[in-house]
C-alpha cells in the first residue's frame, strides 16, 4: 500500500481564517512555509456568547449583532495587517440555529466585505477532524469537538474519517439550559448528564473498540487540561498532545461545580471567559468518556480553524511519519546555524553507533536519537557552548506536530544527556520513568560521540563507522577521521558499556588522553 505524504499545493502566502463560534469568535492568520507547515502570523479572539441569545429568543439580539460586527471589523483589520490575501470565514451552531443568522451574515458581507460560509454540523466535524488529528500520532479512534453550541463526533481509522455526527451538546448551551443556580445544584447536574447520555445513545455512540483512542479538541477540553497541568509538576507547557485521564476530568468537574462563578474564574489554568460554560462542558465530556469507556483523552491544540486552512492543501491527512518530517523541517529551516549536510553526517554516525552498540533499542528510542542528532545545531543560533540546552528549549517550546509528549521528552533528555551525565530523564517525569534512565544516558553518550567524531572528519562526504565489540573493549573504526582524543568520553563509555573505548582511523589508534 502506497504511503500518503504531505501534499505539495499550499495556501496563498498569507491566509486568514475566521471562526464565528457559538461561544466565541477568533481570527488566525497563517503562512505556509517551505515544509508545508502553517505558521501563525497574528491572532485574536472575542467572547460573543451567541448561543445564549439563540436558546432564549431563537434569534441573535441587537446587542450581540453589534458586538459581532465590532469583533469582525477587528478581525478584518488583523487579517489585512498580517498581509492576508484571502479571508476564509465560517459560522457554526448558533448562526445555524438563529432565525436571523443569515441576515446577520448578509450584513457582514455588505458592511465589511467578508463572506461567511454557514457550515452544517457535518462540515464542521470534517474541518475539526482535519485540524485536530493531523498533528497527533494517532491512527484510529473517535474525535470529539465541544464548542459553545454543539459537539461533533468523528470515528476514524487509518487517519480517515468514517462517520460524523453533530449533537446540540455545546458547553455554553448545556450550562445555560440546565445549570440555573450558582453554584449548580446536584439535581441540575444529574439532569444535564442524563440529557447528554440520551443524546449519545440516540446517536448510536458506542464504546471504543480495541486499539482505538479518544481524541478531543475545543476550548472546554483545553481549559480542563490546563487546570490539570497547572495542578501538578509537568515539564511541557503546551497542551497539544496532553493526556488527560477520565478520573481527572471527573475530579475537575466536581471541583468547578462546587464553586460559584466568581470562585471558578480564580481557578489556576481556567480562562476567565470560560467560567459560565466550563461546568456544563466538563460534565458533557465526562459523560462522553463514560459512554465510550475511555480512560483518557489525548488533547489536540488544533481544530476547525486549522482544518479549514489545511483543507486548502487537500482533504486527506498525511501519515504520521510525513507530519513529523515536515514539522522537523519547518523547525530547522528557521535557523541559519543548521546545515543539512552536517546534520546528515551526524545522523549517519549515530545510527552506526546505535546499531553496533544498542542493537535492541526500542523504535521510540532510535527515532528520538535520530531527531536529537538532526536538531542539535539549532541550538547554535543562541550560543555554541550551551547549544544542547538551547535546542532543548526550542524543542519543548515549539509545537512539533506528530510527536507525543513522551517523544518530545525523550528527544530533550537525550540532548541533555549528550552534554553531561545525569541530566537525562529526571526532569521529565512523569513522561519518562526511572527505567528509562540507562537507555537515555547511553543514547546521549552515542550522540556526544557522533558529534565529536563528525567534527574531526573532512567535510564533503558521509563518514563511515564500523563497530567491533570485544570482550574487554569496543573499537570504533572511522577511516576518514583526522585525529581524536576523548576528553572524558572514553571514561563515560566505560561507565555505560563496561568496556574500554578505542577509536581508530585507517592508520592508527588514538589515545584516550
Amino acid at each position: 500500500m502506497k504511503k500518503r505524504t504531505a501534499q505539495r499545493p499550499r495556501p496563498p502566502s498569507a491566509v486568514a481564517v475566521i471562526d464565528i463560534g457559538s461561544n466565541s469568535g477568533r481570527v488566525v492568520c497563517y503562512r505556509a512555509d517551505a515544509a508545508g507547515q502553517l505558521r501563525i502570523l497574528a491572532t485574536t479572539r472575542a467572547a460573543l456568547r451567541l448561543v445564549a441569545d439563540v436558546d432564549d429568543r431563537k434569534k441573535i439580539s441587537k446587542k450581540s449583532v453589534a458586538l459581532t460586527l465590532q469583533a469582525l471589523a477587528d478581525f478584518r483589520a488583523i487579517a489585512l495587517g498580517a498581509g492576508a490575501r484571502r479571508i476564509l470565514a465560517v459560522g457554526t451552531a448558533a448562526l445555524r440555529d438563529a432565525k436571523n443568522g443569515r441576515a446577520l451574515l448578509r450584513r457582514v458581507q455588505r458592511e465589511l466585505g467578508i463572506r461567511v460560509d454557514l457550515i452544517d454540523g457535518d462540515r464542521e466535524a470534517q474541518y475539526g477532524f482535519l485540524g485536530a488529528v493531523r498533528g497527533l500520532p494517532v491512527e484510529r479512534g473517535i474525535l470529539f469537538d465541544v464548542g459553545g453550541g454543539s459537539m461533533q463526533l468523528t470515528r476514524f481509522q487509518g487517519r480517515r474519517a468514517l462517520r460524523r455526527v453533530s449533537l446540540p451538546l455545546g458547553a455554553l448551551r448545556l450550562s445555560h439550559r440546565f445549570l440555573l443556580s450558582d453554584p449548580p445544584r446536584e439535581e441540575q447536574q444529574h439532569r444535564l448528564r442524563a440529557y447528554v447520555r440520551r443524546k449519545l445513545e440516540k446517536a448510536g455512540v458506542r464504546r471504543l473498540r480495541p486499539g482505538e483512542e479518544l481524541v478531543g479538541t475545543g476550548g472546554t477540553l483545553r481549559n480542563l487540561a490546563n487546570v490539570d497541568r497547572r495542578a501538578r509538576s509537568y515539564p511541557i507547557a503546551r497542551l497539544h498532545g496532553y493526556l488527560l485521564s477520565r478520573k481527572r476530568v471527573a475530579e475537575i468537574a466536581t471541583l468547578l461545580a462546587s464553586r460559584s462563578l466568581e470562585e471558578r474564574e480564580r481557578v489556576p489554568g481556567l480562562s476567565d471567559e470560560r467560567g459560565d460554560s466550563i461546568v456544563g462542558g466538563a460534565l458533557a465530556i465526562e459523560t462522553l468518556m463514560e459512554t465510550l469507556a475511555a480512560e483518557r483523552v489525548r488533547v489536540s491544540g488544533q481544530g476547525v480553524r486549522e482544518g479549514l486552512a489545511y483543507s486548502l492543501l487537500g482533504e486527506e491527512l498525511p501519515d504520521v511519519a510525513a507530519v513529523r518530517a515536515a514539522s522537523i523541517a519547518s523547525l530547522v529551516s528557521r535557523f541559519d546555524t543548521w546545515d543539512a549536510a552536517t546534520a546528515g553526517r551526524r545522523r549517519a554516525l549515530v545510527t552506526a553507533l546505535q546499531r553496533g552498540l544498542l542493537p535492541r533499542a526500542s523504535l521510540e528510542l532510535r527515532e528520538a536519537l535520530d531527531h536529537a542528532a538532526n536538531l542539535l545545531d539549532v541550538g547554535r543560533s543562541m550560543d555554541f557552548f550551551d547549544r544542547h540546552e538551547h535546542v532543548v528549549e526550542m524543542v519543548v517550546a515549539t509545537e512539533l506536530l506528530g510527536f507525543s509528549h513522551r517523544d518530545v521528552a525523550l528527544i530533550a533528555a537525550i540532548l541533555l544527556a549528550a552534554r553531561q551525565e545525569g541530566r537525562g530523564p529526571r526532569a521529565w517525569s512523569p513522561l519518562l520513568r526511572e527505567e528509562d534512565s540507562e537507555a537515555v544516558e547511553r543514547a546521549g553518550l552515542l550522540l556526544a560521540l557522533a558529534d565529536d567524531l563528525e567534527e574531526r572528519c573532512p567535510k564533503g562526504g558521509v563518514p563511515r563507522l564500523a563497530v567491533k565489540r570485544g570482550r574487554d573493549s569496543v573499537t570504533l573504526r572511522v577511516p576518514d577521521l583526522i585525529a581524536w582524543r576523548s576528553r572524558g568520553l572514553a571514561k563515560r563509555f566505560a561507565r555505560r558499556f563496561d568496556r574500554r573505548l578505542l577509536v581508530r582511523n585507517s592508520r592508527q589508534t588514538f589515545s584516550e588522553g
